[in-house]
């Protein structure tokens, strides 16, 4: 796919490339989108997911794969909020996705670690920038609404694009055609819904009820794996195997979640039991480290 970069001229002079106070306030929405990514790799027990104790159910990847993935997507999201603040285009900002993918398959060696994240947190970071650059507050509701302002019309289009599904996403948007899921575009022009309104108030209410951070996110993946139409699921297992997913994710949540003192056991036999079906929430992995960032950065200024 060749998109032709572009920067619109809305705020041509909010943001100075080559330094200033914003511009390292822009490097650090891109740093700590790195910093969420490995906030959810080393999380654990988490059903069917690469962390630093097993590969899950992947045979193809562990977490040093993920970990030299991490390194060579270290610049793409700084990237990715200078162009958010320079008003860039979506064209702009696929085609740096786009390059930051062929960055992350060279580093694993053709394996995918972070095709959704980069995808989810990039657009993130972009409507960050952009917030940043009008100089207001970070906040939930600021980066749906400058998301939807800024790029829905692109991302809709994108979401409903005719023609042959490019090879690097065909599994994902195949396991959605064939089971009427809503996969991450349609998600992505919605600004979210999943992340803003269960995974992020999850990981948010846990914390307030005084749990540690560990088992805060795991809390908010298990709510996510309830509710979420995982694309990755339902390539691995079909229709039957989200369901699968969902179901003993919702009994762990009914039981109480993580506030018992069984709670962690709990989730390692839904690991166990998700690795013997070869089950693997992909898509509510990038939900979790998606609100990680959230909650790390705002109240940015």
């Amino acid at each position: 796919m060749n998109a032709t970069v572009g920067l619109a001229a809305r705020r041509p002079d909010a943001v100075a490339p080559d330094g200033g106070e914003i511009a390292a306030r822009l490097r650090g929405l891109g740093r700590a989108a790195v910093v969420a990514l490995y906030d959810e790799l080393a999380l654990a027990p988490k059903p069917g997911l690469v962390s630093f104790v097993d590969s899950g159910s992947h045979g193809d990847m562990n977490a040093q794969t993920f970990l030299r993935s991490l390194f060579a997507l270290r610049h793409c999201f700084p990237r990715l909020a200078h162009l958010g603040a320079a008003g860039a285009a979506f064209s702009a900002l696929e085609t740096e996705g786009i390059a930051a993918e062929a960055r992350m398959l060279l580093a694993t060696r053709g394996v995918n670690t972070h095709r959704g994240a980069i995808f989810c947190l990039g657009l993130l970071c972009a409507s960050a920038g952009a917030v940043l650059a009008r100089g207001d507050r970070l906040g939930a509701d600021a980066l749906r609404q400058t998301l939807i302002a800024d790029w829905g019309d692109a991302l809709s289009a994108r979401a409903h694009r005719a023609g042959p599904t490019p090879a690097r996403t065909a599994h994902g948007i195949a396991a959605a055609q064939r089971f009427g899921l809503r996969s991450a575009g349609p998600e992505a022009a919605l600004a979210f819904p999943v992340l803003f309104e269960t995974t992020l108030p999850a990981l948010r209410g846990a914390l307030r009820r005084g749990a540690a951070e560990r088992q805060a996110r795991l809390q908010a993946l298990f709510e996510t794996i309830a509710v979420l139409d995982d694309t990755n699921l339902a390539h691995r297992g079909g229709l039957a195997g989200l369901r699968h997913a969902q179901r003993p994710a919702q009994g762990f949540l009914a039981a109480g979640g993580v506030f018992r003192a069984v709670g962690l056991a709990d989730a390692e036999a839904v690991h166990a039991d998700f690795v013997a079906r070869r089950l693997s929430p992909g898509g509510a992995a990038d939900m979790l480290a998606a609100a990680c960032w959230v909650q790390r950065v705002c109240g940015m200024r």
